[in-house]
């Protein structure tokens, strides 16, 4: 009954000790609990959202979580539904701090939102879970018969890892009234126990004594432990074995190797035979240390049996017995301290960290936070984390052994897209360990460059009369960012047209930057065309830049020459022109006008007589087109002559066009009619009456022109006389442009030499005349054209008083 209450009082105390979990404010700031040890997983520890300010609803958003180290074991996990901090692994106080007397478990939160760290301390308090243990099963004393009352004899003392009232508060010794026991307190508070002989012994009487030592603890419940003692009651021992040192202290390395020995104890016995033989045997000691060390029993030699390690345990503790055969015993204390050695690299582990950052953030921005440990002490565990220096990023130590990587200065993605960032952890050790993280980051792309051309301003030809939908121009934009940032649209934008007018011209594909002909460009209609091409990226906002491009069109020769003098006539006949009989060498009968559309070489015209009556009688310049007489005439020269001029442009391939002048050799129009009218077929053939015919068919002709000829004239001249045709002394040319003459020579003169029109027309024959205005050409002088009266004048209006001037005629058959 009594020991269902005190485990019913034992969960009590647990339960109050969950209850009564209190949160304190450390000096450092950081949170503090207390909670007792042995508790099952997920039992409360703290309320977090609480003792940290934030929303227990908005708890996911802030990325709460506990920090984590490599190896190490977690003893506490967060609830993200409920804010609560939990055990996540049974803590055994003694397991984890053995005697120290308070136990503080460290863990950091760190809040990914704001990036922040947050400290937390959690106290492990004690609690009576471990009961006191004897390590040895059974004790033996040999005690001489010869002891006297009051005679001391240890016992061995128990083993409890609980702290204060819990750990071992008294001992009880039960078995024969003959032995009491003595409790003492040494100088660390640990009580040691000693056997007092109250009665002489007589071994004839008994010589064999069964005692039971008891150890209790003060917990609630209370925890015992026993262990047998056997006395053997001995004949007579005079002498104690007494130890050489009464402390042995020994330093050895923590990477000694099995086996090695540490130290060697040695006592005295001045006794002999068997109550001077001694036998060695450890006391106080641990039940890990009583499977580290071993002791020879007859040597006093002590060795290693498994592992030293600095990071466990520092020093360790325990008391080595001598006793001789007669059970007289004497104690010596061993301590054995370790040496630490650097024999732990740093672990470095990444609590957090972010794979991408946009280039354009700022100074500052979190990348990771670190944690490094050592778990070697003094300078083998002083660890410093470094990044190389060729990087924009910088490690600031935060809190602990707390790092947060962090952007140094700008980053551009275009110089460097990616780094692998590589964190090294050195210690202060002899030699030196380290351990390195690689953190991985990607630079985002932001919007922050233009499209660019590789040059500011663009060239381009194209000939004229090209086909609609060609490629003209191709455009090529480069933008250093990435994806959609970098995808290019090109538009053409404006020009030196409107941009409906340019838009049924030229389109652009908005992907390749080909700019195409929407239709056929003639180079008599213009020249060049002047547009902005626009290319911007698919970033928001769009960036974007403009270059001005030229469009050259190019001439073909695809306009022939047009003569513009002599006209060519619609009914088939042939102009004419006078030639003076008396003209000299070099007389300037007339002159062929002829335009070109296209320009330059193109429009660069050559004339040439390619046919002629009289071949030899007048030459063509070559580039004026000035018929002029190469000789004098000859009687036998014919009357009439049919010039053939061609006038050709000098494009590839050429163009040409040819005219007929025919030329008739009179000093004046009634002249060449008359000389006309009497030209007499020279053939003198009389078996060819086709030749006669034609003769009296040409003379009845010419007498019957001659009549019409006479009363149109009349009609004509009162027509003319009304005309302003030659007020200007000048020629319009109907629908052809004047930029068309520039550049030609003679075709101004030739314009103000020839102007005026009569037509006489006889039934199905038609004549054309033209007048010039007096003094307009160079083949006759003022004086002669003054004292010559003009019979066509006298003819048509007698009472006129203006003199006529000099006159051509060209006539049409």
């Amino acid at each position: 009954m009594g020991e269902k209450q005190r485990l019913w009082n034992y969960k009590e105390q647990i339960l109050q000790f969950l209850i009564m979990v209190t949160l304190l404010e450390a000096v450092s700031g950081q949170i503090h609990y207390s909670i007792p040890e042995e508790m099952h997983k997920g039992s409360f520890v703290g309320d977090i959202a609480k003792d940290l300010g934030m929303n227990r609803k908005q708890l996911e958003d802030h990325g709460l979580r506990i920090a984590t180290s490599t190896g190490m074991i977690q003893y506490f996990e967060l609830n993200s539904n409920s804010g609560y901090l939990q055990i996540s692994e049974i803590i055994d106080r003694e397991e984890i701090c053995g005697w120290a007397e308070m136990c503080i478990l460290k863990l950091q939160l760190i809040s990914e939102s704001k990036l922040k760290i947050y400290g937390i301390q959690v106290e492990i308090m004690d609690i009576n879970d471990n009961a006191p243990c004897f390590l040895p099963k059974g004790w033996a004393l040999k005690i001489s018969e010869t002891s006297t009352p009051g005679s001391r004899f240890p016992l061995p003392e128990a083993q409890d890892p609980d702290l204060g009232t819990n750990s071992i508060q008294s001992y009880q010794l039960d078995g024969s009234s003959h032995f009491s026991l003595d409790e003492q307190r040494g100088e660390n508070g640990a009580k040691h126990v000693e056997m007092l002989l109250e009665k002489p012994l007589d071994r004839e009487q008994q010589s064999l004594y069964n005692l039971t030592l008891t150890a209790l603890d003060g917990g609630d419940p209370l925890r015992s432990g026993t262990v047998q003692i056997h006395i053997i009651v001995l004949d007579a021992n005079d002498n104690a074995p007494v130890f050489s040192h009464p402390v042995y202290e020994v330093s050895v390395n923590e990477n000694i190797p099995k086996g090695s020995t540490l130290a060697t104890v040695r006592a005295t016995d001045m006794d002999e035979g068997i109550n001077g033989e001694l036998k060695y045997s450890l006391q106080k000691i641990t039940r890990k240390d009583s499977q580290m060390f071993l002791l020879n029993s007859i040597t006093g030699e002590i060795t290693l049996a498994g592992n030293l390690d600095f990071e466990i345990s520092s020093l360790h503790e325990f008391e080595v017995q001598a006793m001789d055969g007669g059970g007289l015993s004497d104690r010596s204390k061993v301590v054995i301290f370790i040496t630490d050695l650097n024999d732990n690299e740093p672990e470095l582990a990444i609590n957090f960290v972010t794979n991408s950052v946009l280039e354009n953030s700022s100074t500052g921005t979190v990348i990771a936070i670190l944690n490094v440990q050592d778990r070697d002490s003094g300078v083998n565990g002083q660890v410093k984390c470094s990044i190389p220096n060729n990087v924009p990023f910088q490690l600031k130590k935060s809190m602990d052994n707390f790092y947060t990587l962090v952007t140094d200065r700008p980053l551009d993605r275009e110089q460097v897209a990616a780094y692998n960032i590589t964190v090294t952890a050195t210690d202060d050790g002899s030699p030196t360990l380290s351990a390195s993280a690689i953190v991985s980051l990607q630079v985002l792309d932001t919007n922050d460059n233009p499209p660019l051309f590789a040059e500011s301003t663009y060239t381009s030809y194209l000939l004229e009369n090209n086909p609609r939908g060609v490629s003209v121009f191709s455009l090529k934009a480069n933008d250093p960012d990435w994806e959609k940032n970098a995808q290019i649209g090109y538009s053409i934008i404006e020009g030196q047209m409107s941009e409906s007018l340019l838009s049924s011209f030229l389109s652009i594909n908005s992907e390749t930057g080909v700019v195409y002909a929407l239709s056929s460009f003639d180079y008599e209609e213009f020249q060049e065309i002047q547009f902005q091409v626009k290319a911007q990226d698919g970033g928001s906002p769009p960036l974007s830049s403009n270059v001005s491009v030229t469009l050259f069109i190019l001439d073909q020769n695809d306009n022939g020459p047009e003569i513009l003098y002599p006209s060519p006539p619609t009914d088939g006949s042939t102009g004419v022109e006078l030639a003076p009989h008396s003209s000299e060498p070099g007389y300037l009968v007339t002159k062929v006008v002829a335009v070109d559309a296209d320009s330059g070489q193109n429009a660069w015209l050559s004339y040439q007589l390619i046919k002629a009556t009289e071949p030899g009688l007048f030459t063509v310049g070559l580039h004026t087109g000035e018929i002029r007489t190469a000789r004098f005439f000859l009687e036998k020269d014919a009357l009439k002559q049919s010039l053939v001029v061609l006038v050709k442009d000098n494009g590839q391939p050429p163009l040409s066009a040819s005219v007929t002048v025919t030329v008739v050799l009179a000093d004046s129009i009634p002249e060449s009619l008359s000389d006309l009218s009497s030209i007499s077929a020279p053939i003198e053939d009389p078996q060819s009456d086709l030749t006669f015919y034609l003769v009296v068919a040409v003379a009845f002709v010419s007498c019957l022109f001659f009549t019409f000829l006479l009363v149109l004239l009349a009609l004509r001249l009162h027509k003319w006389r009304n005309s302003q045709l030659c007020d200007s002394r000048s020629v319009n040319f109907s629908g052809v442009p004047v930029s068309q003459f520039v550049g030609i020579d003679g075709v101004r003169a030739f314009l103000q030499s020839y102007c005026q029109e009569v037509s006489l027309t006889s039934g199905s024959q038609k004549s054309r005349i033209l007048f010039p205005i007096g003094s307009c050409t160079n083949t006759l002088t003022a004086q002669k054209a003054s004292d010559e009266p003009d019979p066509l004048l006298i003819i048509g209006d007698s009472n006129t008083t203006q003199e006529a001037p000099i006159y051509q005629v060209i006539m049409h058959f």
